[in-house]
């Protein structure tokens, strides 16, 4: 079960049914299958508060992602900011429907065992996320 929720923000126009089918293909295409997922799109405020409380970092990011993966099926619960993914919509000359989805699917890519903190990371991330919107644009 896949659901979207809104906090200090209205939910963005996209076709969630589409996007939990795409969410579906993409976690399939590394062997993953999908649990819960949750998404809490939010403003800058909140996510700020967000990461303080529960990771101790004190700046904005696009999404935090708590993962609560079991085996092969992904699970858990993904806060983005709707604020952050506009800002970086603009610094990388994207649009914001495409940003936003780079940003859903960035969570399912760490829910599927990605990262993108240490050396090379970043750019095996860039090329999943990548990957995944070929297969919206499919």
């Amino acid at each position: 079960m896949i659901s979207f929720n809104s906090e200090n923000v209205r939910l963005p126009a996209i076709d969630y049914d589409r996007v939990r089918e795409w969410i579906g293909k993409v976690a399939a295409s590394h062997g993953y299958v999908v649990g819960r997922l949750s998404y809490l799109f939010c403003d800058d405020p909140y996510i700020l508060e967000t990461n303080k409380k529960f990771l101790d970092h004190d700046y904005f990011t696009d999404i935090i992602t708590f993962d609560s993966t079991r085996g092969e099926r992904i699970s858990g619960d993904m806060v983005i900011s709707l604020d952050t993914v506009a800002s970086n919509a603009i610094a990388v000359g994207d649009s914001y429907d495409n940003e936003l989805l780079r940003v859903i699917i960035h969570g399912v890519l760490h829910l599927c065992g990605i990262d993108d903190k240490g050396p090379g990371e970043r750019e095996i991330m860039e090329a999943n996320e990548n990957a995944a919107l070929s297969l919206w644009q499919a």
